[in-house]
């Protein structure tokens, strides 16, 4: 890292500032309400197996930037679906990053990077290809000992809270293994519906029937299908969620009579569907989601805006989520309309609203939040979870919703190891945005030590009802 005050700004009054406000919440607990760590990593604690496929081959934003630049994802470990030939050396798979590591200078992946070597491994040296295999040797020597295994970096790390998402047909048993273990309640799961929500999905159909025989119940009746998803929800509270998730392609929302929406589920059901009653039908199940939000108390996030998948070729080589997904331009007013009339004036739902068009922060989405008491906007998100995507996002939200109305940080990591480095990034940049407010006159210290606190903490863990769950 360039020095102890990097992320904070230059004025050396405001920098100060920073540094105290940061101070004092950098030791703080992290609450990680929302990621995709592998529970399974945690549930059997074993060591990490190499530092190579845990950074590079895992990590969409590396996969990206890479590929762009024309390195094969096979040559970084990826596996192709139709079997063909990948690199299994992890050595060699770091080696092709460090080779190329100068494509990423002033971008978010090279911060957190350079944050997780020096504070995860103690390693200070730049990455580069003459130190690249001392680097990987040391993090290697140091990823099998014991202090390293997951559950104790859980401890280091200071991580009070983990979730992890799991598809509706999950079957829980790495949840329920740490469970078993005294883990309830710290690492759990949260519900991601979209394998049984989005008929567009390749495998909607087979996955409509494992969710009956998963319930025992008609999922080709609309009475039905509502009971089942009901029934994995009361599954997925046992084993410890506080919260639910759905991505889908816009936030249209959807409040249909009972006969309709039995009608369009016929539609569905039957292959009868266009491309219109898909779109309606999603719409619809927000809508549903949300009634039973507040009627088992689950948190409702939303993660709308991102044409996954952009890239044909590369889904139909390597399969999903390789990188090739694009952000789009939407609206929440209109789309979101349904869902806030029926809902949106009930305290008892927290719906938790994440865009990748930043275009909407002030114009739509800050004045929903700054309204509505249902709903609450998620932090920044992908593309935008950067220093400067933070910083837009606060200056673009906070005079209309204000803090209250968001829900602090969510790191959103595939890996445990980066979970330290994206906490202590976005505390970085938001006690500089505090010491700004200071200095402008528009907080006092008072007023920005507690909101620090908030930001960094308290309000990710009241908005995730982290605790609450028996």
């Amino acid at each position: 890292m360039p020095s102890v005050d990097f992320l904070f700004p230059a004025d050396p009054t405001t920098r100060a500032l920073a540094r105290a406000l940061h101070g004092h919440t950098s030791a703080m607990p992290i609450v990680s309400p929302h990621g995709h760590v592998d529970p399974g990593l945690l549930s059997a604690n074993e060591p990490i197996d190499d530092i190579a496929r845990e950074l590079v081959t895992r990590n969409h934003y590396i996969l990206r930037m890479l590929y762009s630049a024309g390195v094969p994802l096979e040559s970084l470990g990826v596996a192709p679906i139709d079997g063909g030939d990948f690199e299994r050396d992890g050595r060699a798979i770091w080696s092709t990053l460090a080779k190329h590591y100068h494509l990423f200078r002033a971008t978010p992946s090279k911060l957190w990077f350079d944050h997780t070597l020096e504070n995860v491994f103690g390693i200070d040296e730049p990455l580069n290809e003459s130190t690249a295999d001392a680097i990987y040797d040391a993090a290697t020597k140091l990823l099998h000992a014991d202090e390293y295994r997951p559950r104790a970096l859980l401890d280091r790390f200071g991580i009070e809270f983990l979730a992890t998402t799991e598809g509706a047909l999950d079957p829980l048993t790495h949840h329920g293994a740490m469970a078993a273990d005294g883990m309830y309640g710290r690492v759990v799961p949260t519900f991601r519906p979209d394998d049984v929500i989005d008929p567009d999905r390749s495998d909607f159909a087979h996955n409509l029937e494992e969710l009956g025989e998963l319930t025992g119940e008609n999922t080709r009746s609309w009475d039905g299908y509502l009971r089942a998803l009901r029934a994995r929800r009361s599954t997925f509270i046992a084993a410890g969620a506080t919260a639910s998730d759905h991505g889908h392609p816009t936030a249209l929302t959807a409040d249909l009579s009972p006969t309709d929406a039995e009608a369009l589920f016929g539609r569905i059901t039957n292959s009868e569907r266009s491309v219109e009653d898909s779109e309606l039908f999603r719409a619809q199940m927000l809508t549903e989601m949300a009634t039973m939000s507040t009627e088992d108390g689950l948190v409702m996030q939303l993660h709308a805006g991102s044409w996954r998948n952009h890239n044909r070729q590369l889904a139909g080589r390597f399969g999903p989520d390789m990188g090739a997904d694009i952000p789009t331009s939407i609206s929440y007013v209109g789309p979101l309309k349904a869902i806030l009339d029926r809902h949106g004036n009930n305290p008892s739902l927290t719906l938790i609203v994440y865009t990748l068009d930043e275009s909407t922060y002030s114009r739509e989405l800050a004045p929903l939040a700054g309204h509505y008491p249902a709903l609450k906007l998620g932090p920044p998100w992908w593309f935008h979870d950067s220093p400067e995507g933070i910083r837009r996002f606060r200056q673009l939200t906070t005079e209309t919703a204000g803090f209250a109305n968001t829900v602090g940080f969510n790191d959103d990591a595939r890996s445990l190891l980066t979970i330290p480095a994206r906490h202590d990034l976005v505390r970085r940049i938001d006690a500089g945005f505090l010491a700004g407010m200071i200095v402008d006159g528009r907080l006092s210290e008072d007023d920005a030590f507690e909101l620090a606190e908030d930001l960094a903490h308290g309000l990710a863990r009241d908005a995730f009802r982290v605790g609450t769950r028996p």
